[in-house]
């Protein structure tokens, strides 16, 4: 499963031909929960080992149409795992301060260092997202983009960082049912805005940005990878699958001591 969504460099990419749903993946939701109870235990054992070790970093990218998910993934997939070990940095509105400056400087502040595992909530893609389909900037500007991220994110794993990118692929239904939960349950209202239904009159624009910039940001180093998200549980599935196997592949240990501690004894 670690790779059955991944994306492959060159590769066409039709939203409309990828799944949403988890239907031709997995069909039994209670068992796909307990594996995924079982990957989320090792996912803590192999935060605390790459934590220790303090060797590399990994970067987990989370984009998504507005509903997609970006939170509940977070909360799900990481519960119980040592928070110091893990940031998460959610990508608003960029300041005057920010917009100063070069797009990817703000990024570049926030990518994790040695033994961390950093989660971007929304990230420097936004900036071949949002500024393409509400003509923030023109054209000329955003599209060299594509290549200044890829340059960026070449020079991240070649200093020593993992970095896994995953696009949550909900349905224009999924994503009305989700905004009407938001409007019929009190304790959600405070996650709707009329401007999400601007938004989603964009639909197909958004889905046209995101095609190109799937397209243009799958590289051999940082893959991008379509997630089936209509079901919560697939989702945090599938994620943590990618996760424990990046993991294991990087094999984190604990360092050995520094000294011979035999005898010692704590007064």
């Amino acid at each position: 499963m670690p790779n059955s969504h991944r994306l492959n460099p060159d590769q066409s990419i039709n939203l409309i031909e990828i799944p949403t749903r988890a239907d031709q993946y997995h069909k039994d939701r209670d068992s796909a929960e307990d594996e995924f109870r079982s990957l989320r235990d090792d996912l803590i054992e192999y935060q605390r080992r790459f934590y220790a070790d303090g060797k590399r970093k990994l970067l987990i990218v989370l984009q998504a149409m507005d509903a997609g998910g970006k939170d509940g993934t977070i909360r799900s997939v990481f519960k119980g795992v040592n928070p110091q070990g893990v940031q998460v940095t959610s990508f608003k509105v960029p300041t005057r301060h920010e917009l100063a400056r070069d797009f990817l400087w703000r990024v570049h502040m926030s990518v994790p260092p040695k033994g961390m595992i950093g989660v971007f909530n929304r990230s420097h893609y936004e900036d071949v997202l949002v500024v393409r389909v509400h003509d923030i900037v023109p054209e000329e500007v955003w599209r060299p983009r594509y290549a200044h991220i890829n340059a960026f994110e070449k020079l991240l794993v070649e200093s020593g960082t993992s970095v896994l990118k995953f696009y949550l692929h909900i349905s224009s239904e999924e994503q009305k049912q989700r905004f009407q939960a938001r409007l019929d349950e009190p304790e959600k209202n405070w996650k709707f805005s009329l401007e999400d239904l601007e938004k989603r009159k964009l639909w197909d624009h958004y889905s046209d940005a995101y095609e190109e910039m799937l397209e243009k940001t799958t590289t051999n180093w940082a893959p991008w990878y379509v997630i089936p998200s209509d079901q919560k549980w697939y989702r945090n599935l599938a994620i943590a699958h990618v996760l424990v196997a990046t993991l294991k592949n990087l094999d984190p240990q604990y360092p050995k001591p520094e000294g011979d501690y035999r005898g010692v004894v704590i007064e």
